[in-house]
């Protein structure tokens, strides 16, 4: 259950800027993102502006600590949408893994599936070129209860470790990134869509490694854990990446507030897929965008306004009330 919402003068504050924004043409919206140097921050800024300029709504992307973080601030009444992995939001809707403790979290429907999110395995050491190489090192597996963290959890499975074996370290992107360069950690996961900032800027000026996912691992993983799909990173996606490594992909997601009417819902929808073209300019996720990508691998509910916008384009999505 969503939080009450305050009263009182606090009520009234709300309603003064809203009709303040309203009369100016615009009314706010606030979009939870993730980590300054991560691929949801950058994308969403620019969805944020497709947004403000194609709808009555003038929208903020904001930093956040990403995928489970959204899904709450969307509970809590903070933000009316925001970005998450494919899998936590499927924890969020089933109340498993890092929602376990707190129960199910059903305030947030999809308006669409963005992109590819890559499971990025790196290091800086000569001696790790293997999921196996990393037993007795330390390694950052993202913060606890984090998608980050769980996509680690499920690499280390379908290898046959736990975190009993490695030396686990709990960091986000950037404090990955600083604690490979200073050799205080010797690999780490990196879950977001590629290139990575963080992992760009320190293969140009320390040099990095991207360790393969594939073969009876990858098999492995995805026969425990169907949501994630192969992938290649393409040879040049990094600084001296000579080959294409073969990994795992789940996809970033843009979930709204349930209670946003159906009409809202279609016209921010319509902001993102009408320009796919033009956004794809801006950023190279955009290259993703599609209503077919969109629609497929997707285990909760869509929101009305944005089912209605892919029935017109001849895809049918379920929805829920």
């Amino acid at each position: 259950m969503k939080k009450q919402k305050k009263t009182g003068i606090l009520l009234f504050l709300m309603l003064f800027v809203l009709s303040t924004l309203s009369g100016c043409g615009k009314q706010r919206m606030m979009m939870g993102t993730g980590g300054t140097s991560g691929t949801y921050y950058a994308f969403g800024g620019v969805l944020a502006q497709y947004m403000k300029n194609y709808t009555d709504y003038s929208v903020t992307a904001v930093s956040t600590a990403a995928s489970k973080a959204n899904i709450q601030s969307i509970g809590d009444n903070d933000y009316q949408m925001g970005f998450t992995q494919s899998d936590v939001m499927s924890y969020a809707w089933e109340g498993s893994r890092s929602f376990e403790a707190d129960g199910p979290c059903r305030d947030f429907r999809t308006l669409g599936a963005l992109y590819a999110e890559t499971v990025q395995l790196i290091t800086m050491k000569e001696d790790i070129r293997s999921v196996d190489d990393l037993k007795g090192k330390r390694v950052s597996i993202g913060a606890p209860g984090s998608g980050v963290y769980f996509n680690a959890m499920d690499v280390l499975e379908g290898a046959g470790l736990t975190t009993d074996d490695i030396k686990p370290q709990y960091q986000s992107f950037d404090d990955s990134k600083e604690a490979l360069k200073d050799g205080q950690i010797d690999a780490a996961f990196i879950v977001a869509g590629a290139p990575t900032s963080a992992i760009t800027e320190l293969a140009t000026t320390n040099g990095v490694f991207l360790i393969p996912i594939n073969g009876e691992l990858r098999d492995n993983i995805m026969k425990l854990c169907p949501f994630y799909a192969p992938m290649d990173i393409p040879a040049g996606t990094y600084p001296g990446q000579d080959e294409a490594i073969e990994t795992i992909t789940i996809k970033a997601t843009l979930v709204v507030d349930s209670d946003l009417d159906e009409d809202t819902v279609y016209a921010l929808t319509a902001a993102i897929f009408d320009h796919a073209d033009e956004i794809s300019k801006e950023n190279a996720k955009g290259a993703e965008l599609s209503v077919e990508n969109a629609t497929t691998g997707i285990t909760v509910p869509f929101h009305a306004g944005a089912a209605r916008y892919f029935a017109e384009h001849g895809i049918q999505v379920e929805t829920q009330q």
